[in-house]
């Protein structure tokens, strides 16, 4: 999804500009410093997360390298997507686990701008038709509903099959990037159509804010178990700005560096340093290749394929 324009590189300025400014008031809060063995059990969410970059062709037959390899039992049912205009993705049984995973690519800073502004800055509506019952001041990043829309019936239906045919019990959604915050609402869109005996699980890696203060709230109240990990100084959590109206749901793990980890309280609004809005304060002291990783030795993203 690419989008190289004088118009778009400004309106990213301006976007930029926007995500530092007032933002709600922080809480003050402890966080909680995970151990080794807590950033271990990532790792096979996170190779998850990395294989959604290798395309349909090595994802069917599970055949994307490194990412693939450390994952065993697991078989690919979907695929789908094109890296352009619709984020690759797939859908599959991971028997080790009794579980569906659901994955989506995200996108590379190397065109951090153009992304920033290939998907419009506005916040909207969820569709009702997607998330039944879902209430008028719930909104979101637009480009992101948009793109949602385009593979959840799909991936739906993908779903429902491998629980029928394996009787899978929960369904875990990953993501880097815009992947993640396709995961994240696919997290909720799963909660919210799904028989409540399935268990949701998410987990993000640097994942840009999807929606606005009530929808952070409603996310919080239904889906319990949900991470979104940020690597150091990434300066994507960030966007776009809270000055804008956007705000995280829960979630937080902050890697402040290798094998140094902290949870963060709250919904993006925690005051310790160790937390992303403190270390990361605005996009100008952010280091983008900071986005790519490593998430504790690994690194996401199309090169690593």
């Amino acid at each position: 999804m690419r989008f190289l324009s004088t118009a778009s590189v400004a309106c990213a300025a301006s976007f930029l500009v926007l995500s530092v400014t007032a933002s709600p008031t922080l809480s003050t809060r402890s966080v909680t410093k995970l151990s080794s063995k807590d950033l271990a059990a990532f790792a096979p969410y996170t190779h998850f997360a990395a294989a959604a970059y290798c395309g349909s062709d090595k994802v069917t037959n599970w055949d994307c390298g490194d990412a693939c390899d450390a994952i065993t039992g697991f078989t690919p049912i979907l695929t789908g997507g094109d890296g352009d205009g619709t984020q690759y993705y797939f859908v599959g049984f991971w028997a080790d686990q009794n579980a569906v995973v659901v994955a989506h690519e995200g996108t590379d800073p190397t065109a951090f701008l153009s992304d920033l502004t290939d998907v419009d800055l506005f916040l909207k509506g969820l569709d009702d038709t997607l998330f039944p019952g879902v209430p008028d001041s719930v909104q979101v990043h637009e480009g992101f509903a948009n793109q949602h829309a385009k593979t959840a019936p799909d991936i739906m239906a993908a779903v429902n099959k491998i629980i029928s045919e394996n009787g899978a019990k929960t369904v875990i959604t990953v993501g880097h990037s815009l992947g993640g915050a396709l995961a994240e609402l696919d997290s909720l869109y799963f909660t919210m159509n799904l028989p409540s005996s399935i268990h949701i699980k998410a987990v993000t890696y640097g994942t840009p804010r999807v929606g606005n203060p009530a929808y952070a709230t409603m996310f919080d109240s239904k889906v319990s178990d949900f991470v979104r990990i940020n690597n150091e100084d990434d300066p994507v959590p960030i966007v776009p700005g809270r000055g804008l109206g956007f705000q995280h749901p829960h979630g937080e793990i902050h890697i402040v560096q290798p094998g140094d980890a902290v949870s963060c309280p709250g919904d993006d609004d925690a005051t310790d340093t160790q937390c992303t809005i403190s270390t990361v304060p605005n996009v100008v002291v952010g280091d983008i290749l900071d986005h790519l990783g490593p998430y504790e030795g690994i690194y996401i993203g199309t090169i690593f394929c």
